[in-house]
């Protein structure tokens, strides 16, 4: 199966808010509250030209938020739909990450994710991330990690 990586226009909005539904509902009950991407405005995030989704086969699939920064690319969120999970989007939008990083001559990426979602953290490990700290921010609780990019010589 062919992927297709682009960036979001206003006409995804509700794929992407569909997709960010169902990809993190199952942690409302184990945070006790909606996850930070749960709560994000879209479409200003659209605006900016930090979303970009990830179309397969079956429509919009996946998506991701990225937001350069000044010495690094901050992955803010990757989201698969339930129903695509298994089949390395989120793998192909994390590489994805990495390649924009590298364009804009970015040495790193760095996220962070809460640290109930411990399948995500163990994934980002096993990509080349490394926890830098944990910290409460707005009522969460966070572990930050980083990955230093190889540049092009």
């Amino acid at each position: 199966m062919t992927s297709d990586i682009r960036s979001a226009s206003l006409e995804d909005l509700a794929a992407i808010e569909a997709i960010v539904e169902s990809a993190y509902a199952r942690y409302v009950p184990i945070i006790g509250r909606k996850p930070g991407p749960m709560l994000d405005d879209y479409r200003a995030l659209i605006d900016k030209g930090h979303v970009y989704v990830l179309s397969d086969g079956g429509g919009i699939s996946a998506i991701l938020v990225l937001i350069p920064e000044e010495h690094a690319m901050l992955l803010d969120n990757v989201a698969v739909s339930p129903h695509a999970q298994g089949r390395g989007h989120g793998r192909a939008l994390i590489a994805f990450a990495e390649r924009m990083a590298r364009e804009r001559g970015l040495r790193a990426i760095r996220l962070y994710t809460n640290e109930a979602m411990t399948e995500n953290v163990a994934l980002y490990g096993r990509l080349g991330f490394v926890e830098t700290h944990r910290r409460e921010e707005q009522g969460f609780r966070r572990v930050y990690m980083a990955k230093l990019l190889d540049m092009p010589s």
